[in-house]
Order: C-alpha cells, then sequence, then structure tokens
C-alpha cells in the first residue's frame, strides 16, 4: 500500500492490487485509489484491457489519484482476459464483458469503502463500454462519463466508415493481437501466471478476421451500438470528443438522441484527456469530472447543469499543415442540440465548379479518380502526432471534382455535420464517394474542414446494401462529420469529390466513373450565427492532475514519421504510418515494456486490386529474471471477390519461440 499528498483535501490511499470475483468464478484484477478518511464515497470506475500493471500505469495515477484526492475512490479494472484479469477476451465490446463490468459495479457498491453508488468515466475503448453498459442499466450505476467514444459501432468507429472498409481496421486488429499475447504479472497472480499466459496464446486470433466477415451493419455490429437505442440509457450522460479526434461526431447524436439529463463538450483536441492534450489548449477537464460527479453522486449545486448543454470550440482558419500543437479559436455553446439557432444554408453544386445559393440548369460532368487522391489525407483517428493531418487539398483536387463559392463578403461559422445530397449515376456495380469540405484561403492554399465516405451500394441502408445498375440515376446523401469552423471573409467554400481516397477506404474492385448532376447536387451547410451569450460562459479552470508513477523513457531508434512514397516509373505508391515505438521502464515495479510498429499501405495507380496494407507489431516486457515478448506481422490483399488475410505471430521467452500461429485466409466481397 503507497500513500499519496499532494495537498489535495484528502491523502491517498493506493492499493496496487486486488481482485473481483464474478458469478462465473472468474476474478477481473483491479487497483484502487481511496481517499484516507473519508468513509464511504461513490467510486468512479475505468475498465480497459490496456493492461492497469504496465501499460496504462503512469496516465491512471495522474488521473485517477486526483479524483481520490477529491473524495472519490477510483477503480482502474482489467477486462477479462487482459492485464492481470483471469479468463480469456474474444474481441472488443462482447457481452461477456458488458455484464461483467455489471457484475463488478455491483461488486464495488458493496465494498465498505463505497456508499453504493458508481460512476463510469473512461477514454475510447472505456468510453465505449460506459455507454454499453449504462444500457444494461446496472442498479448501482448512477452515472457516466464518455470521451472519445461512439454511439455506433459500424458506421463510426474504425471499421465500415460509411460503408468503406476503414484504414485502421486492419491496423487495430494488429494493435489488440499482440497486446493480448502478453501474460499476467507473476507478482500479482502467483505461481497461475504461466498457465494463464498459455491460455491466452492459444486462444489469441486476429479480430479482424470476424470484423471482416461482416460487412454489413448485421446483429453483430448492432450489439453494443447504443443509437440502436438509446433510451435504454436512463442515467445522466457527460459526452465529449475533440474536433480532431476520430469520434468528434457521437456527441451530437448523443445529445440529441437520449433523453436523460447530458451534456456534451468538444475542443480542439485529438484522441486525448482535455486535461492531457497534444492540441492546445487543454483545460481543467478533472475538476469538470468533479463538477459533474459532484451534482449527480453528492448533491451539491456545481452549476454544471445550469450551463449550455452543448458546448464546443470554435476554430479558427488555419493555412494547412500535417501538425497542429494548438487550434486558434473561442468556446461557444448551445443550449439545446439539435438547436434551433442553426440555419441550413443549401449550396448548389452548379457546372462550371460553382458553389452557390441558387441552382443553375442541370448537367452531367464525370469523375473517375487516380488511386493517389487520398495518399496525403493523414490519420483516421489522430493522436496529434507530428503529421496526423490532411495536407494542402489541392493535391487530391487534381484527381477530384471540385466546386467553390466566391470570396465569403463576410466571416461565415459552422456548427454540425454538412451533407451533401448527391444525384449521380456510374459505369459499374459498385462505387464509393468521399467528399471533403474545404477552406480555401485567398493565395489558393485549401485547409480540409471536415469529410465524408459513402459505400453507394449502402445509398439506401447499411444493412441491405444493393448493387449499382449502371447508367440509373441514384440520389444520395452523404454525411460528413460534424466540426466548428469560422470561414474568414475573403476565404471561399469548396467541396471536393472523389471516386477513390486510399489508403483510408479500400477502393472498390474496378475503377468506376461517377457521373455527377449538377444543379440537382447540393450541399447542406449548418451555419451558425453569432450569439452574444458565448462572451458570459464560464471559463475552463487551468489543467490540474496528480503524478505519473515513475517511469524511464530510454533511447529507441527515431521512428520514421508519415512518409509517401512514389514510383514515377512503375506507378507504385506507398504510405507508411509509423506505430507505437518506445522503451519506457517503470522502476517501480521493476520492469521495462520496449514496442514497435509500423503500418504500411500500397497500391498501383489504375490498379485498384494491387491494394495492400501490412501492419507489424513487436512487444516486450522484461521483468528481473523473463523478457517475454510478442512479434507479428500480417497482409490484407484483395482480388476482384475476396479479401485475403495473412498473419504469423512468434511468442518468446528470454529470446527463445515458445508459441506460435500462422492465418491465410480467404473472405468474400460483400458488395465492397
Amino acid at each position: 500500500m503507497d500513500v499519496i499528498s499532494q495537498g489535495w483535501p484528502y491523502q491517498v490511499e493506493v492499493i496496487e492490487n486486488l481482485f473481483v470475483p464474478l458469478p462465473d468464478g472468474t476474478r477481473l484484477a483491479a487497483k484502487l485509489w481511496r481517499p484516507m478518511g473519508a468513509g464511504p464515497v461513490p467510486a468512479i470506475l475505468e475498465y480497459l484491457p490496456y493492461r492497469k500493471r504496465d501499460g496504462s500505469r503512469a496516465r491512471d495515477n495522474k488521473m485517477h489519484s486526483y479524483l481520490a484526492g477529491h473524495g472519490y475512490a477510483c477503480v482502474r479494472l482489467d477486462i477479462r482476459g487482459t492485464g492481470d484479469s483471469q479468463g480469456l477476451i474474444d474481441d472488443e465490446y462482447t457481452v461477456t464483458e458488458q455484464q461483467d463490468g455489471c457484475d463488478a459495479i455491483g461488486w464495488i457498491a458493496d465494498q465498505d469503502w463505497c456508499d453504493g453508488q458508481v460512476a463510469m468515466c473512461g477514454i475510447s475503448w472505456g468510453g465505449f463500454n460506459g455507454l454499453q453498459i449504462a444500457a444494461r442499466r446496472p442498479p448501482a450505476l448512477k452515472t457516466i462519463i464518455t470521451v472519445g467514444s461512439t454511439d455506433d459501432r459500424y458506421a463510426t468507429d474504425i471499421h465500415w466508415v460509411g460503408g468503406c472498409l476503414s484504414k485502421d481496421n486492419f491496423d487495430w486488429s494488429a494493435t489488440m493481437l499482440a497486446m493480448n499475447d502478453l501474460p499476467p504479472d507473476p507478482e500479482l497472480v502467483g505461481e497461475a501466471w504461466r498457465d494463464m499466459w498459455r491460455a491466452r496464446m492459444g486462444h489469441n486470433r486476429p479480430w479482424f478476421l470476424d470484423w471482416l466477415r461482416h460487412q454489413r451493419r448485421d446483429a453483430y455490429w448492432k450489439q453494443g451500438s447504443v443509437c440502436e437505442d438509446f433510451q435504454a440509457i436512463q442515467i445522466p450522460v457527460y459526452a465529449v470528443s475533440g474536433w480532431a479526434d476520430n469520434y468528434s461526431e457521437s456527441v451530437p447524436r448523443l445529445m440529441a438522441g437520449l433523453s436523460v439529463p447530458c451534456r456534451g463538450l468538444i475542443g480542439p483536441w485529438a484522441h486525448s484527456f482535455p486535461h492531457d492534450v497534444a492540441v492546445e489548449p487543454a483545460i481543467g477537464w478533472l475538476q469538470e469530472v468533479l463538477r459533474w460527479c459532484d451534482h449527480w453522486m453528492k448533491g451539491r449545486d456545481t452549476g454544471i447543469m445550469e450551463e449550455p448543454q452543448y458546448r464546443v470550440w470554435m476554430q479558427d482558419s488555419v493555412p494547412p499543415q500535417t501538425c497542429y500543437r494548438e487550434r486558434a479559436g473561442r468556446w461557444v455553446g448551445e443550449d439545446q442540440w439539435p438547436s434551433p439557432r442553426i440555419a441550413h444554408r443549401k449550396l448548389h453544386l452548379n457546372a462550371g465548379g460553382r458553389l452557390a445559393d441558387t441552382a443553375t440548369p442541370a448537367t452531367n460532368l464525370p469523375i473517375c479518380s487516380p488511386l493517389w487522391v487520398g495518399i496525403a489525407a493523414g490519420e483516421v483517428g489522430r493522436y496529434g502526432d507530428d503529421a496526423d493531418w490532411a495536407t494542402d487539398q489541392r493535391e487530391d483536387d487534381g484527381g477530384s471534382l471540385v466546386f467553390t463559392t466566391p470570396p465569403l463578403p463576410a466571416r461565415t461559422e459552422i456548427l454540425g455535420a454538412p451533407q451533401l445530397h448527391l444525384r449521380f449515376s456510374v459505369d459499374k456495380p459498385l462505387a464509393l464517394v468521399a467528399v471533403r469540405l474545404n477552406d480555401v484561403m485567398p493565395d489558393g492554399r485549401s485547409t480540409r474542414v471536415t469529410v465524408g465516405f459513402l459505400n453507394l451500394t449502402h445509398r439506401d441502408s447499411h444493412e441491405h446494401p444493393t448493387p449499382l445498375e449502371p447508367g440509373l440515376v441514384y440520389d444520395a446523401v452523404v454525411d460528413l462529420d460534424d466540426i466548428a469552423h469560422a470561414f474568414p471573409a475573403g476565404h471561399r467554400i469548396a467541396v471536393s469529390l472523389s471516386t477513390t481516397y486510399w489508403p483510408i477506404c479500400w477502393p472498390s474492385p474496378d475503377l468506376a466513373t461517377l457521373t455527377l448532376h449538377t444543379g440537382e447536387t447540393w450541399l447542406d451547410l449548418p451555419v451558425r450565427p453569432e450569439n452574444p451569450a458565448d462572451a458570459n460562459l464560464r471559463a475552463f479552470d487551468p489543467p490540474e492532475s496528480g503524478e505519473k508513477t515513475p517511469e524511464i523513457d530510454h533511447p529507441v531508434p527515431d521512428p520514421s514519421r508519415r512518409t509517401v512514397h512514389r514510383d514515377l516509373l512503375g506507378s507504385k505508391m506507398s504510405v507508411n504510418f509509423p506505430r507505437w515505438t518506445y522503451a519506457t521502464e517503470m522502476p517501480d515495479i521493476g520492469q521495462t515494456v520496449t514496442s514497435s510498429g509500423y503500418a504500411r499501405f500500397h497500391i498501383t495507380d489504375g490498379d485498384p486490386l494491387s491494394a495492400t496494407s501490412e501492419c507489424g507489431y513487436s512487444v516486450e516486457v522484461k521483468r528481473k529474471d523473463t523478457t517475454v515478448g510478442h512479434r507479428s506481422e500480417g497482409t490484407l490483399t484483395c482480388d476482384a471477390t475476396h479479401f485475403r488475410v495473412i498473419t504469423h505471430l512468434t511468442v518468446t521467452e528470454n529470446g527463445a519461440a515458445i508459441f506460435e500461429r500462422h492465418w491465410d485466409e480467404r473472405i468474400a466481397r460483400d458488395l465492397v
């Protein structure tokens, strides 16, 4: 047991590990921070697979020690089959995971250090399962705070964005394949650690194989997607994200769909907690957590429910660049969402590349984009790294249809999800469209504001797609991601359409020509008028947190940044996204974790069947007498009718291979 004292209202007792028993006899491993001398208090649970002992250790302590020092018992729980928990993990967001969470909440509520009330607070996976468990209504769960998550597992996670196969699908599976092969810590679980490890090795498999077998929005994806029934959630929800995150659009959807007290917050941030950001300005997020939990679990009037339901960072215009350390702008608020204040401006895509308030007579414009459109698009889910954002959009515009307004006579601010109402025909039964909304500066530089994709066989339904009939005229709506952005006077608003967006979207089997019907295609732009009340919004406190647990970052070979390689003679193009590369020593527990990885994407212009994704990971956990590791490499390729997935992994102990597995599977394409 350790004690933390940082001048908070309470000293904090830290219990490195305790086991939460489940009804089937499985024990989940937890770490506990609790305020000394406070008596029974409400608990805050974070529930993750990312190994509390040696994975998220340092950042866990920063957050949970702070909240405990202000009067909450904080529990960081390893999901079944991960970290130091018993059992086996089968997939992300399973029914078993959700039921285990409900059972763990019941156990926490019964402990003598808890007053019977539990909240869930987490980012990403911990934000997902907070929503999912709330929908299952365990009695002791009183509120949730969900950060960087989604209500829709199919279309707005990293799997099937707009019905298109997302580049992060295969990559994320490779990440979890590596993590799921690592053993528990013998110091915590005892002699059983090796048997637990062997069981994990034998059970581990690329989850991508399952994800790829479900190419439609079927029951697999509906499970865990709370948008299927928002009314199942009957407790207050605080939903948070960042405009640079992949999950920002879930916040306004939750505000619109939930019938319980809720608040939404979106800053300029990437995929991070708002107090610990790569994109400034940071805020005193942990103080906001306290304001929320004090209101709902301690009955204190913190004023948080008198503030606007939906509060966002209105981003000022910026020139295009691949990294932003901060975004200029200001906080604005809407008392309800959807807001009746938002004006929907209809901009028509007219002949001559004009984007205008009035439609001109219809004409037909064909486009068959080269496969290099999108190779400089950046990441899907951004972490604020040095090369996560898209470059100047003029390059991709060279292979797209582009429509622009005249220079704006006045500043125009938008808030919401733009929609493109598209009338089109195609010459192939399968096709996709990528739509970008851009901010064009007076000198021609073009910054991507937001983007949306649609597999056009999914034009009527993600659940029941149908092939396209060449030459037939169709209507479809392409949803772009929610955004808050200010276009300055003198800038132009641009809409760009392409039939490829590699590697963000896996290409259709044939290069399709899409014929756009101008004058009958239009953009719904959500324009936000000025609101004098914005000037009176309560200012956020400066960021505060606890200290990280001790860690030493050792030098590692400098990982390459995002790079694009083009063979001008052979027309082959490659995009390299470096992945987790670090060597971190944790002296307080005598462990060092070393990791390196890559995600590479190759394609030859003119040949969509040449598309190839490669992922590799190497992870080692070094303890005083044992070093365990995982090495894996995988490729995803395709032909006209099937995807092919090849993956090989090796598990090592003290440098010697002790386990190997190989997969080579073909999975039929289903209108993708």
